[in-house]
């Protein structure tokens, strides 16, 4: 349908917000104030938030802030679930406990992945609700958006819906074998590349199944896929035929990012 709101994703910000901050004016989503600035434009962030930047709190607060600035001049921002919050909260529910891997507990995996101890220590109960309610996945339009290159969304369910709520359902409880087996299956990358022999097949099941004609994703970083300078990586990287797209552009290995809009012919 012609004329709808433009659609923009920012990929994996890992706490950097002086850039985040920087790329959302530089798309003119965002005013020198830091308040929505955007319309009715509409805003989603591709998850991980927290760990290996030094203000994830920081960031999660402006999300808030603009989710609420963004409706009340009709546009939308969301956010999805990214791999790091449960690795947030399970070092914060579950800090002596062995996860299953090299003996590792919850925490020791945590702070191998950049966990900062600031955010740990003054994570608000307002702010956990905030993130157990996260998405896991949703359908724009008719692009799919979801945090991993990863095909552990289809251990959950059939439905976007199914999905979201056994998501919510893990990070609600207190299932610590649940807790352990998500962020395990987080682990996993490229399950769509063109260099696998079912990777564009495992992309069109990822269709069938919950919708849509593109699959937009963040998790691997852009350097680290393709071995190249950080600082090189401006835009998104397309594979699949075009129809997958990574937004991971690096931040936290110091590149400058990207907010990406998408074509007009997947926002239409």
């Amino acid at each position: 349908m012609a004329g709808r709101a433009p659609v923009f994703v920012l990929g994996d910000i890992h706490g950097q917000i002086d850039r985040m901050r920087g790329l959302l004016r530089e798309a003119e989503l965002l005013d020198q104030a830091d308040h929505w600035a955007g319309g009715t434009a509409r805003l989603w962030f591709i998850g991980d938030y927290f760990d290996r930047g030094p203000d994830g709190r920081g960031v999660i607060t402006m999300i808030r802030r603009l989710q609420s600035e963004a409706a009340a001049t009709g546009g939308t921002v969301g956010a999805l679930l990214g791999n790091h919050e449960p690795l947030l909260l399970g070092a914060r529910y579950f800090p002596d406990v062995e996860i299953g891997y090299r003996n590792w507990t919850f925490r020791e995996v945590w702070q191998r992945n950049g966990g900062m101890e600031d955010d740990l220590a003054h994570l608000t109960a307002d702010e956990i609700a905030w993130i157990v309610a996260l998405p896991a996945m949703a359908l724009v339009d008719q692009t799919l958006l979801i945090h991993a290159d990863s095909l552990l969304y289809l251990t959950y369910g059939s439905t976007i819906a199914a999905v979201n709520q056994q998501f919510g359902a893990v990070l609600s409880g207190q299932n610590k074998a649940a807790w352990s087996r998500l962020l395990g299956q987080f682990s996993e990358r490229t399950a769509f590349a063109e260099q696998r022999p079912d990777g564009l097949a495992n992309l069109q099941r990822f269709f069938a199944t919950y919708g849509g004609q593109q699959l937009v994703h963040g998790h691997t970083p852009i350097p680290r896929l393709l071995d190249c300078d950080p600082a090189t990586v401006t835009m998104p990287y397309r594979y699949a035929n075009g129809r997958c797209v990574n937004v991971d552009g690096g931040l936290y290995l110091g590149g400058p990012g990207f907010v990406y809009r998408l074509p007009s012919m997947a926002s239409a």
